[in-house]
């Protein structure tokens, strides 16, 4: 986020040298994963692609008769298996201000709960990102969640066609705060609402949440008269809003699609391209692609560092996840540094030169002193030395004149 950015550590390019080694070790194991995670995406594409809206007269979306096999790309990239070993979300609730989330989904069952009616989803998207944040999985693999234990509050961001609003976004995040989540999740970016959105995002960090929202929108729409694609705005709502983690989406192939907005000040990226996620009808899986899912990993990573460290604040476990992400361009997330990481307090400081001491002027009191001393000392030698010659001279004329 934007106020996290101010914190981090001018000691960086001390160690950098020291960390070069590492860095480039890091970087060779997450191009293997990467590489390794091709075909497994590649194999993912006659999955259903997951919806962000539907059309007025469309039908909800229908379930997926696909499965998907083994641990997506996604998963690997961030390590799931190693930051499950040191937190799962437990205790944690992130609010989905989406489409809604489906109660009936058997990976997020019994940790769902509802406000105004949230818990149906005819779109669909709101449920996948859920699965994303929190699904359990499958014993044979598939689809899941980064905090399988974590629990979901879902509030509509969006209308039952899963159309935003910056009203309806706005007090989605207030609702959620009220309801004392640690994380709120928000799948919508908006080209407006900077009052109202920065109004309730300030709102949400009073209470210690901490809001996670995508960059830009999946995909830009068309101009109705031109048939082209609208042109990306500089920022978009509420990510711009300081205090908000905003963040872009890579692929398995490390880049991002050809279509993709570019929009620039994301604070970190996670996968978000091809990933795999839960239906919100039937146990069939979908797959989609955008900054909305990149953003419900992160979501799903500050829940395990919220559980992991509850003494943290919403500011602070920003900054964890920020601050260990994987050194790129935007920073890669990485949940299992990000849990393991003690960072400095605060930003260094550059030195500063000592100020020079000048001694006060000597007093010429004790130099004088010193000499008078000297001199009745040299005096006093020399009355002594001519007595030395004297005295004897005088006792032997038995101190008769000379002469």
């Amino acid at each position: 986020m934007r106020a996290a950015r101010t914190l981090r550590s001018r000691g960086a390019a001390v160690v950098a040298p020291l960390l070069a080694p590492l860095l480039v070790a890091q970087l060779v194991a997450q191009l293997v994963v990467l590489s390794a995670a091709v075909p497994a995406a590649a194999d993912s594409v006659k999955l259903p692609a997951v919806r962000s809206s539907l059309a007025a007269d469309e039908p909800c979306t229908p379930a997926s008769a696909e499965h998907a096999s083994g641990l997506p790309w996604a998963l690997a990239a961030l390590g799931h298996t190693r930051s499950l070993t040191l937190s799962q979300g437990a205790g944690v609730t992130v609010a989905v201000v989406d489409t809604g989330v489906s109660t009936a989904v058997s990976g997020l069952s019994g940790r769902v709960t509802a406000l105004a009616g949230a818990g149906v989803d005819c779109v669909g998207h709101g449920t996948f990102a859920a699965g994303l944040i929190a699904g359990a999985g499958e014993a044979g693999g598939g689809p899941a969640g980064l905090a399988p234990q974590a629990r979901i509050l879902a509030v509509r961001g969006t209308d039952e066609r899963g159309n935003g609003s910056v009203a309806r976004v706005a007090d989605g995040i207030r609702a959620a705060a009220d309801a004392g989540v640690s994380v709120i999740y928000v799948s919508v970016a908006l080209a407006s609402g900077k009052e109202q959105l920065t109004e309730a995002v300030e709102y949400a960090s009073r209470k210690d949440a901490l809001v996670v929202a995508p960059l830009a929108p999946d995909a830009l729409p068309k101009d109705r008269a031109t048939g082209e694609l609208v042109r990306p705005q500089p920022w978009y709502w509420p990510a711009a809003v300081p205090g908000v983690l905003a963040v872009s989406d890579y692929g398995p192939d490390g880049g991002r699609p050809d279509n993709a907005p570019v929009v620039a000040g994301a604070d970190l990226a996670a996968p978000g391209d091809s990933v795999v996620g839960l239906g919100a009808r039937g146990t069939g899986d979908f797959i989609g692609s955008g900054a909305s899912l990149a953003a419900a990993h992160v979501a799903g990573a500050a829940a395990l560092v919220r559980a992991r460290h509850p003494e943290m604040s919403a500011v602070e476990v920003s900054r964890q996840l920020t601050e260990a992400a994987y050194p790129a361009a935007p920073p890669r997330l990485d949940p299992y540094a990000a849990l393991t990481a003690v960072l400095a307090e605060g930003p260094g400081a550059a030195p500063r030169a000592a100020k020079a001491v000048v001694p006060a002027a000597v007093s010429a009191e004790p130099r004088e002193r010193a000499l008078v001393v000297a001199g009745v000392g040299a005096g006093v030698l020399l009355l002594v030395a001519g007595l030395a010659v004297v005295v004897p001279r005088g006792r032997a004329r038995g101190w008769r004149p000379a002469g």
